[in-house]
């Protein structure tokens, strides 16, 4: 069954890295823009079809997403799974970066985290197949392209393939409000997986008791938390600064 993408970011991205998986783009009537002729001629160059269609016709397309005058229909892409990840990580010169998402439920959440992801450099996105959101149009319309440039995985036991990360090397840091210490405390610097629970329940005790540190981010008083989103940013790019630093 094919799926659609909704909104210039998104559909770029996937021309630029996908092209052969798109089956037809649909651009709103009226629109001749500088933005039109560009996607246009990216679509030429991939030999993709652009089709102009009025309002109504392109909001039937979309599903109910915003799409801001553009739509493409694409064939589904299945996320990775555990091997593909470990292989994916075997082949790598470099301490990875990893981003995990214990059942965040969320499309928008989902689709922001996917986009900080790609901003600082994430290697892959990991999250359990249950009670997890997945790459739905909305997913992919908030992560403005970023769910085509990041290696997004599924895992049938999220447990099991922490275990298999941490025998690979990987520090495994849970992101926590009833931790001690601070995130900034936190050595981000080498082999990472950054932890962060669902909206309303954080961590589960699985998750946590494989974690080797559990960290909090400031917050002044009488703020509780940030939304999960927010959080996963300001952790990204911690390490980002530290890692950098490291190289330095």
């Amino acid at each position: 069954m094919s799926e659609v993408i909704c909104g210039w970011h998104a559909v770029e991205a996937m021309l630029e890295r996908d092209p052969q998986r798109i089956t037809a783009i649909w651009i709103q009537q009226g629109r001749d823009d500088a933005r039109v002729q560009q996607l246009r001629a990216a679509a030429q160059r991939a030999g993709r079809a652009v089709r102009m269609v009025d309002r109504p016709g392109l909001d039937e397309r979309s599903a109910g997403i915003r799409h801001q005058g553009v739509v493409a229909e694409v064939e589904p892409r299945p996320p990775a799974d555990l091997a593909a990840l470990l292989d994916f990580l075997d082949g790598l010169s470099r301490p990875p970066l990893l981003l995990v998402l214990d059942q965040v439920q969320d499309p928008h959440n989902l689709g922001a985290l996917l986009r900080s992801a790609a901003a600082a450099g994430v290697d892959a996105v990991i999250t359990p197949s249950d009670r997890s959101a997945s790459l739905t149009p909305v997913v992919r319309k908030t992560a403005a392209g970023a769910a085509e440039r990041v290696m997004f995985v599924r895992v049938g036991n999220l447990a099991r393939a922490l275990d298999r990360l941490r025998e690979r090397g990987v520090w495994i840091h849970g992101l926590a409000g009833d931790a001690d210490g601070d995130v900034y405390e936190a050595d981000l610097t080498g082999a990472v997986a950054l932890i962060l629970g669902a909206e309303a329940s954080g961590l589960r005790r699985l998750t946590r008791d494989r974690c080797d540190g559990l960290w909090k981010l400031p917050m002044a008083s009488g703020v509780e938390s940030l939304n999960v989103s927010a959080a996963g940013a300001v952790a990204l790019f911690e390490a980002v600064r530290q890692r950098r630093i490291a190289r330095a």
